[in-house]
Protein backbone atom coordinates (compact mmCIF):
# COMPACT_ATOMS: atom_id res chain seq x y z
CA UNK A 1 0.00 0.00 0.00
CA UNK A 2 1.16 3.13 -0.97
CA UNK A 3 0.35 6.60 0.22
CA UNK A 4 1.68 10.52 -0.95
CA UNK A 5 0.80 13.54 -0.30
CA UNK A 6 -0.45 16.20 -3.03
CA UNK A 7 -1.37 19.80 -3.45
CA UNK A 8 -4.76 20.93 -4.21
CA UNK A 9 -6.84 24.32 -3.73
CA UNK A 10 -8.27 22.71 -0.53
CA UNK A 11 -5.41 21.90 1.35
CA UNK A 12 -2.82 18.81 1.44
CA UNK A 13 -4.61 15.44 0.48
CA UNK A 14 -3.25 11.96 0.93
CA UNK A 15 -3.91 9.52 -2.01
CA UNK A 16 -3.54 5.76 -0.67
CA UNK A 17 -3.52 2.75 -3.28
CA UNK A 18 -1.60 -0.33 -4.39
CA UNK A 19 -2.01 -2.69 -7.34
CA UNK A 20 -5.67 -3.43 -6.59
CA UNK A 21 -6.66 0.40 -6.81
CA UNK A 22 -7.21 3.53 -4.99
CA UNK A 23 -8.56 2.15 -1.13
CA UNK A 24 -8.79 6.44 -0.02
CA UNK A 25 -8.53 10.10 -0.57
CA UNK A 26 -8.56 12.66 2.37
CA UNK A 27 -7.76 16.30 2.45
CA UNK A 28 -6.35 17.35 5.76
CA UNK A 29 -6.45 20.35 8.20
CA UNK A 30 -2.62 20.64 8.28
CA UNK A 31 -0.74 23.72 6.94
CA UNK A 32 0.50 23.56 3.89
CA UNK A 33 3.90 23.95 4.39
CA UNK A 34 3.94 21.30 7.09
CA UNK A 35 3.51 18.69 4.32
CA UNK A 36 6.14 16.84 2.79
CA UNK A 37 4.80 16.43 -0.61
CA UNK A 38 5.71 13.47 -2.80
CA UNK A 39 7.64 14.78 -5.88
CA UNK A 40 8.09 10.73 -7.26
CA UNK A 41 4.36 9.41 -7.44
CA UNK A 42 4.17 5.38 -7.64
CA UNK A 43 2.68 3.84 -10.64
CA UNK A 44 -0.53 2.51 -8.46
CA UNK A 45 -1.39 5.97 -7.95
CA UNK A 46 -0.23 8.20 -11.27
CA UNK A 47 -3.85 8.14 -12.58
CA UNK A 48 -5.18 9.48 -9.15
CA UNK A 49 -3.34 12.33 -9.53
CA UNK A 50 -3.64 12.83 -12.89
CA UNK A 51 -7.23 13.24 -12.81
CA UNK A 52 -7.55 15.14 -9.10
CA UNK A 53 -5.51 17.70 -10.99
CA UNK A 54 -7.40 18.07 -14.43
CA UNK A 55 -10.39 17.99 -12.14
CA UNK A 56 -9.32 20.80 -10.12
CA UNK A 57 -8.52 22.55 -13.05
CA UNK A 58 -12.07 22.39 -14.48
CA UNK A 59 -11.20 19.88 -17.54
CA UNK A 60 -12.35 16.66 -15.50
CA UNK A 61 -16.04 15.88 -15.22
CA UNK A 62 -15.58 11.85 -14.43
CA UNK A 63 -13.29 10.17 -12.42
CA UNK A 64 -12.07 6.59 -14.49
CA UNK A 65 -10.36 5.33 -11.67
CA UNK A 66 -10.15 1.40 -10.18
CA UNK A 67 -11.07 2.33 -6.61
CA UNK A 68 -10.87 -0.45 -3.77
CA UNK A 69 -12.44 1.30 -0.63
CA UNK A 70 -12.61 -0.57 2.24
CA UNK A 71 -16.11 -0.77 3.64
CA UNK A 72 -19.76 -3.02 4.52
CA UNK A 73 -21.30 -4.01 1.91
CA UNK A 74 -24.41 -1.39 2.39
CA UNK A 75 -21.63 1.36 2.46
CA UNK A 76 -20.42 0.24 -0.89
CA UNK A 77 -23.62 0.32 -2.41
CA UNK A 78 -23.99 4.13 -0.88
CA UNK A 79 -20.75 4.93 -2.43
CA UNK A 80 -21.83 3.08 -6.02
CA UNK A 81 -24.74 5.26 -5.82
CA UNK A 82 -23.03 8.52 -5.18
CA UNK A 83 -20.87 7.93 -8.05
CA UNK A 84 -24.16 8.12 -10.21
CA UNK A 85 -24.86 11.81 -9.36
CA UNK A 86 -23.58 13.63 -11.94
CA UNK A 87 -21.24 16.72 -12.29
CA UNK A 88 -22.78 19.65 -11.01
CA UNK A 89 -25.81 18.22 -9.82
CA UNK A 90 -27.07 17.92 -6.27
CA UNK A 91 -29.56 14.89 -4.57
CA UNK A 92 -30.63 15.49 -0.70
CA UNK A 93 -30.27 12.45 1.32
CA UNK A 94 -34.19 11.83 1.77
CA UNK A 95 -33.83 11.01 -2.36
CA UNK A 96 -31.04 9.09 -1.96
CA UNK A 97 -32.54 6.62 0.50
CA UNK A 98 -35.77 6.67 -2.18
CA UNK A 99 -32.98 5.99 -4.83
CA UNK A 100 -31.54 2.85 -2.71
CA UNK A 101 -34.73 1.81 -2.02
CA UNK A 102 -35.82 2.54 1.75
CA UNK A 103 -36.59 5.68 2.92
CA UNK A 104 -36.37 4.57 6.58
CA UNK A 105 -32.63 4.10 5.68
CA UNK A 106 -31.82 7.64 5.83
CA UNK A 107 -29.53 8.14 8.86
CA UNK A 108 -27.45 4.58 7.53
CA UNK A 109 -27.14 6.72 4.58
CA UNK A 110 -26.16 9.33 6.10
CA UNK A 111 -23.90 7.35 8.17
CA UNK A 112 -22.17 5.82 4.76
CA UNK A 113 -22.30 9.06 3.32
CA UNK A 114 -19.70 10.24 6.51
CA UNK A 115 -17.49 7.32 5.74
CA UNK A 116 -16.34 7.67 2.50
CA UNK A 117 -12.86 7.56 2.15
CA UNK A 118 -13.06 8.65 -1.43
CA UNK A 119 -12.92 12.48 -1.48
CA UNK A 120 -14.19 14.10 -4.29
CA UNK A 121 -13.97 10.98 -6.50
CA UNK A 122 -17.16 9.74 -4.54
CA UNK A 123 -19.11 12.61 -4.75
CA UNK A 124 -20.40 12.41 -1.23
CA UNK A 125 -20.22 16.81 -1.35
CA UNK A 126 -23.07 16.48 -3.66
CA UNK A 127 -25.63 15.25 -1.17
CA UNK A 128 -27.48 18.07 0.43
CA UNK A 129 -30.16 18.81 3.16
CA UNK A 130 -34.25 18.02 1.84
CA UNK A 131 -34.16 21.99 2.09
CA UNK A 132 -31.23 22.28 -0.22
CA UNK A 133 -29.13 23.77 2.92
CA UNK A 134 -25.16 22.31 3.23
CA UNK A 135 -25.26 19.72 5.78
CA UNK A 136 -22.56 17.38 7.17
CA UNK A 137 -19.20 17.09 5.13
CA UNK A 138 -16.13 15.91 6.66
CA UNK A 139 -13.87 18.01 4.92
CA UNK A 140 -15.79 21.22 6.54
CA UNK A 141 -18.75 22.96 5.30
CA UNK A 142 -16.60 25.55 3.50
CA UNK A 143 -14.84 22.93 1.59
CA UNK A 144 -18.35 21.46 0.52
CA UNK A 145 -19.35 24.80 -0.49
CA UNK A 146 -16.48 25.69 -2.43
CA UNK A 147 -16.57 22.08 -4.50
CA UNK A 148 -20.50 22.64 -5.13
CA UNK A 149 -19.69 26.28 -6.61
CA UNK A 150 -16.20 25.09 -8.45
CA UNK A 151 -18.78 22.38 -10.09
CA UNK A 152 -21.79 24.67 -10.81
CA UNK A 153 -22.61 25.66 -14.58
CA UNK A 154 -22.86 29.35 -13.27
CA UNK A 155 -20.21 31.38 -12.16
CA UNK A 156 -21.19 34.33 -9.67
CA UNK A 157 -19.11 37.52 -11.51
CA UNK A 158 -17.15 39.38 -9.03
CA UNK A 159 -18.86 43.11 -8.70
CA UNK A 160 -15.79 44.67 -7.70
Amino acid sequence: MKTIFVKTPLGPAALTGDKNGVSSISVRDIAADEVIYDEVIPEELEDCVYQLREYFSGERHEFDLKLNPSGSDFQKKVWDALQEISYGKTMSYLELSKKLGDVKAIRAVAGANARNPLWIVVPCHRVIGNDGSLTGYAGGLWRKKWLLEHESPYKQQSLF
